[in-house]
């Protein structure tokens, strides 16, 4: 895929209208990758409890184990290891294009002084060299404001208040880190923007909702004070999806962000991002979705693709984990030192030692177990398994034809009016939190079921030089005595599965199918006989 990435990132991305162009005029969508935990640890990433779940606490829990004069070392070697240079390139060879730097504020700063850190931005300057290099845009994202813009364990806040929007003290320095940040890489075309705040003011502190857009025009004015050229990215309140805050064009390079974890991944879920687009003539990006199984994200990443929506998965790497592409190992030890912020015994010095920079050895790219199911369910190749449930997004008469609409109340793509009903469970509504990376249980698995004539399309990208042999394989049943399920690749024949008995049964493609190189559309259509379809399988 590297040979699309090459041809979209190049020069600097601005906005034209509801799309971005890259510095040739060509338009793209950004297919990019997040960096938690880097620049910001979080404490879900390394598996600790509330007393380890923010920066601050971790680095107190470290220097209170192995002593002040190591602490220096431990978080040097963390930031070079996190991300390294083999991690950017391996991003660009998996055909993403961009990536995204969360920042927390005290990062970038001298501890205990008004004073920026130069050898943490020269860290900085040096993983944007990497990826000008391996050709990545960078989105620069202050995810840790000064005081902090949410009020919570993600923004690394001291007393769990907004204390950005409640303390002017705080809201300059966020205007100066701007400035300063803007006015270091305003000829940096990798840069592709800056994203301002990240998720400010969830719905408990909506109450300063008034003081948000205000800030983002500060922040922006102090930005054209220095760079007239990157784009600037504004986020939503609660979470980044209230976008009622949002009813000017702050700036003519502007682009709106969105989160979106645990939901129905269907239009419905996204439409007032969709009108809010129309409104402004705006472009939109997700700019953080994750946290879920493989089989959400082959739906939720064909969402974005099909609707024209740039998009971030969360998150690159953390511990021990099966849906990111990078797990780290967790170290023997390792439930001491969860233990020990739970109230429990302090591992000596010596243990905690081993135990944190054996950590530090895992985090190594070479180190990490690589789960290439997960790139593989985002950028939609083979081989992957997609449920029949997250068919394309473009509309009836596109990705998907019935002869009958079908009305139901499912939560999940109603309007669509195709026959999804649950396979083995008597809920009546889908839902699809599955935060851990666990695969759905039988009793969450839907399918869809299609009566003579009805097609459902399902797109893929392939590599240029990638084998075009395919098996296709898919989980269904016939609903009366038998059916024939037609296959076709773009508009070309390409083989059929048969079905009888009425079991659930995988039926594989008489002969291989033959896949073009690029974005390939791979259609299903049911003859003969009604059938209920489960699941599409391509491999090679």
């Amino acid at each position: 895929m590297a040979d699309r990435r090459l041809q979209e990132v190049n020069g600097f991305v601005k906005r034209v209208g509801k799309k971005i162009v890259n510095g040739a005029g060509v338009e793209i969508l950004l297919r990019g990758v997040g960096f938690g935990s880097w620049l910001l640890p979080e404490g879900y990433m390394w598996k600790f409890p509330e007393a380890g779940d923010r920066p601050r606490r971790i680095e107190k829990m470290v220097r209170d184990l192995v002593g002040e004069e190591k602490v220096a070392s431990f978080w040097e070697r963390y930031y070079d290891t996190y991300i390294a240079e083999a991690d950017i390139r391996r991003i660009a060879e998996e055909g993403f294009n961009s990536v995204r730097f969360p920042i927390n504020w005290r990062f970038l700063m001298l501890e205990g002084a008004e004073q920026y850190n130069e050898k943490h931005l020269a860290l900085l300057d040096r993983a944007i060299g990497w990826c000008r290099e391996h050709r990545l845009y960078v989105i620069l994202d202050l995810h840790g404001a000064p005081g902090g813009q949410t009020g919570a364990n993600i923004d690394d806040s001291e007393h769990d208040q907004p204390e950005l929007f409640l303390d002017d003290n705080y809201r300059r320095m966020a205007i100066d880190m701007w400035r300063m940040l803007a006015e270091r890489y305003k000829d940096e075309w990798i840069v592709a923007g800056y994203d301002l705040l990240n998720e400010p003011l969830p719905d408990w502190n909506s109450q300063y909702n008034d003081r948000l857009m205000p800030l983002h025009k500060e922040m922006v004015q102090a930005i054209r004070e220095v760079d007239e050229r990157h784009m600037i990215i504004i986020e939503g309140a609660h979470w980044a999806t209230d976008w009622s805050v949002f009813d000017e064009v702050i700036d003519e390079n502007l682009m709106l962000q969105f989160h979106k974890y645990w939901n129905s991944p269907d239009t419905a879920s996204i439409q007032k991002f969709l009108d809010k687009r129309e409104e402004l003539n705006l472009p939109i990006y997700m700019g953080e979705g994750g946290e879920n199984n493989i089989e959400w994200y082959t739906g939720a990443f064909r969402l974005y693709e099909d609707r024209a929506i740039s998009w971030n998965f969360w998150t690159w790497k953390k511990l021990s984990t099966t849906n990111s592409p990078c797990s780290v190992i967790m170290p023997g030890g390792w439930d001491k030192l969860v233990a020990y912020l739970n109230g429990g015994e302090k591992p000596s010095a010596e243990e905690a030692e081993r135990i944190l920079w054996t950590y530090l050895d895992n985090l190594a790219l070479e180190r990490c177990v690589y789960h290439p199911q997960v790139v593989r369910s985002l950028l939609f190749r083979t081989p992957i398994r997609i449920p029949a449930i997250f068919y394309g997004y473009y509309g009836e008469g596109i990705s998907y034809g019935v002869g009958e609409r079908t009305v139901r109340q499912l939560g999940f793509r109603d309007e669509d009016g195709t026959d999804i009903r649950f396979t083995d469970s008597e809920r009546e509504k889908a839902h699809f939190h599955h935060g851990g990376g666990h695969s759905w249980e039988p009793q969450d698995w839907l399918h869809v079921r299609l009566a003579p004539g009805d097609w459902l399309v399902y797109e893929l990208y392939l590599p240029e030089g990638a084998e075009p042999q395919h098996i296709v394989t898919v989980r269904a049943k016939a609903l009366e005595d038998e059916a024939v399920m037609v296959i076709r690749v773009n508009t070309q024949f390409a083989g059929v599965c048969e079905f009888s008995g009425g079991e659930w049964q995988e039926s594989a493609a008489i002969e291989p199918v033959i896949l073009a190189s690029g974005r390939c559309r791979v259609t299903i259509k049911a003859e003969g006989g009604p059938l209920a379809v489960e699941w599409v399988r391509l491999e090679r």
